[in-house]
């Protein structure tokens, strides 16, 4: 496949991780490597351990990586497994960390991955290939409760009720097997003044049912901590998200490893003796610029949130 992915925030990241030419740095979110290539770039006696739960992403990477591959390491596996996955690569501290949390385009471009509402592939949004829930046992196995459940608080779909019931009728039938056949599904439950909004009507289900089908927002505050607690002092972790439920995550994390003292506030004086573990580097969220946005509008919702360890 012809490499397309544009890595988002590309310098804002480079420039929020201060990287050392001998540091030792994780990119957790390996994808298609456009961030680590200017990583590894930047090392000289350093190394870059490189995550990421999609064998396609470690076989693409691999080549657009091998200029690098003295201060590369390649690892499949589950961000939520951070430190045994550390462990394994022997390290125990790191200088920086950075973790991109979107789908990449190659993923969303590959029509066979059915993470796309426009176009037509078989129902499975898995970022991992081996594991075995997919978008179609979510989407035919489970309960309207379940479905309506995450697709309003996943994909703060405001028509989340009348769209779970319409997958289960629909189901009942025969079962839902494709993106187009869901994506009609959910246009047919809308009410006319949705369908007419700019942002396509199956968006949001569909940004649900890829994260109930992957876990995402279940692993991502185990992961920031595990994370933290393996940066040496003085390191940073870079964090891009593209959703409001996973840049909340974000920042109530960040706050409560800054915040330190968890004392209630009519206490004259501290007695947990919690101390912040992080500073915040930047307060509000680092968006990108126009010029991205010109070249790459998939960077609209990006999100970067940037902590050093103290």
């Amino acid at each position: 496949m012809e490499y397309t992915h544009k890595p988002v925030l590309l310098q804002e990241c480079i420039e929020a991780l201060c990287i050392r030419p001998e540091g030792t740095y994780v990119d957790g979110t390996l994808g298609r490597a456009g961030h680590s290539r200017e990583i590894a770039r930047r090392l000289t006696t350093g190394r870059l351990i490189c995550i990421d739960r999609d064998s396609a992403a470690i076989e693409a990477a691999a080549e657009r990586l091998a200029p690098f591959r003295d201060r590369v390491e390649l690892i499949r596996g589950n961000f939520q497994d951070l430190p045994a996955l550390l462990q394994s690569a022997g390290v125990d501290k790191a200088d920086g960390m950075l973790f991109d949390l979107g789908v990449s385009s190659p993923q969303l471009d590959d029509a066979s991955r059915g993470f796309s509402y426009m176009h037509d592939a078989p129902l499975d949004m898995r970022m991992d290939t081996s594991q075995a829930l997919s978008a179609a046992d979510v989407v035919n196995t489970w309960s309207y409760e379940e479905l309506r459940r995450i697709l309003f608080e996943y994909g703060e779909e405001r028509y989340a009720g009348p769209i779970a019931k319409a997958i289960v009728r629909q189901r009942q039938q025969k079962p839902v097997s494709t993106t187009l056949e869901l994506v009609e599904i959910i246009r047919g439950a809308m009410p006319a003044a949705a369908l007419r909004e700019k942002q396509h009507p199956a968006k949001r289900s569909f940004q649900a049912i890829r994260i109930a089908v992957n876990g995402e927002l279940e692993a991502l505050e185990p992961m920031l901590r595990g994370a933290v607690e393996h940066l040496r002092p003085g390191g940073r972790l870079a964090v891009i998200t593209f959703h409001s439920l996973e840049d909340r995550l974000v920042k109530k994390t960040f706050a409560d490893l800054a915040k330190g003292c968890t004392c209630p506030p009519e206490f004259p004086v501290c007695v947990c003796g919690k101390k912040p573990i992080i500073r915040l580097v930047n307060r509000k969220p680092i968006v990108s610029g126009e010029a991205e946005l010109e070249e790459n509008p998939r960077a609209r919702s990006a999100k970067l949130r940037v902590a050093e360890k103290v």
